[in-house]
């Protein structure tokens, strides 16, 4: 567990409310696994984090819930399964571990329960989200965190940066590959779209582009905004190998994150709702940056009990 976290987090956590429920640290699929049993240990991960991260936004009054309960599954699915990564080989700075860039930055707080629920923070942290002195900011930060790749904010600055670090890992002769998770309203930066071309150009087969496509945006759909589509054809031109899944929808994800091998990267559009899977909040627009109500939280809880009592009932 990483030393991180100090008399600075110490101090810190003593100043707020201890929470309703601690998380269940669950660590890795185990290597032995079956499919079956690791889409349930993933499944059982990601209501892990979605039940901690209503409760988290709700203490701290501020979050972006929508867009990271639909970005959930795929980060569990990441750090628990896909990634060639360990909290051991992030403390030590392997070179040879993986990287993920979270470029949709506001989505932080799912980022962090998805790392506490691997093991590579510690769970009490979370607590501290956005309070004074915490290493939690809204926005990634990577001097504060081991875990944390690349600090992120402003939009659009994630994929340039994942395409440099695909570049570095070709010069270095690695075999590490580079994922970056982006928001569907944030292609509406350009930036993203040079690097989409780098990509396409240098056929970064290493690098992996997911987008969270839940089709909403701050205050309205994405396609009332500036639409993105035909967004496959638009990719493909680009030069990228594109995959097309249910993003909600882990067993289709293990699918779509799997290796490559057409020389080309690879952008995985990832279908998802936000907000998903509550019911008061799924396709949401206004969830956002909305504050749940404390019988929000709990209507929330209720649902995702219920889930993760149906995914242990199965398990047994």
């Amino acid at each position: 567990m990483s030393e991180h976290f100090g008399l600075k987090h110490q101090i810190a956590t003593t100043l707020l409310d201890e929470p309703d429920r601690e998380i269940r640290v669950m660590g890795r699929v185990p290597a032995d696994a079956g499919d079956a049993d690791a889409v349930k240990h993933l499944e059982l991960a990601a209501t892990e984090v979605r039940r901690r991260a209503i409760q988290t936004v709700g203490s701290a009054k501020a979050g972006h819930l929508g867009g990271e309960f639909s970005i959930t599954d795929a980060l569990v699915t990441l750090y628990l399964e896909v990634m060639n990564i360990s909290p051991e080989a992030v403390e030590r700075r392997d070179p040879e571990r993986d990287r993920l860039v979270l470029s949709k930055g506001h989505a932080a707080n799912a980022l962090y329960t998805a790392l506490a629920v691997g093991g590579y923070i510690h769970p009490g942290a979370l607590r501290t989200f956005l309070q004074p002195e915490s290493m939690l900011n809204g926005h990634p930060a990577r001097n504060k965190i081991t875990a944390v790749e690349a600090n992120t904010g402003p939009l659009g600055h994630g994929l340039p940066i994942a395409v440099g670090m695909a570049i570095a890992a070709r010069v270095d002769g690695s075999t590490r590959r580079t994922f970056c998770l982006l928001g569907d309203g944030e292609l509406q930066e350009g930036s993203n779209w040079e690097a989409f071309m780098t990509g396409g150009h240098h056929r970064l087969e290493r690098l992996t582009a997911l987008v969270d496509r839940n089709r909403l945006q701050q205050g309205a759909k994405v396609e009332d905004t500036n639409d993105l589509e035909p967004l496959h054809d638009k990719l493909t031109a680009f030069g990228w190998e594109v995959r097309e899944v249910d993003g909600n929808d882990i067993a289709e994800l293990r699918q779509a994150l799997s290796p490559v091998g057409s020389g080309k990267p690879v952008a995985v559009i990832a279908h998802t709702d936000k907000g998903y899977p509550v019911s008061y909040m799924r396709d949401n627009v206004s969830w956002h940056h909305k504050v749940p109500t404390h019988e929000q939280v709990e209507q929330a809880l209720s649902e995702l009990d219920a889930i993760l009592a149906r995914l242990t009932e199965e398990e047994k």
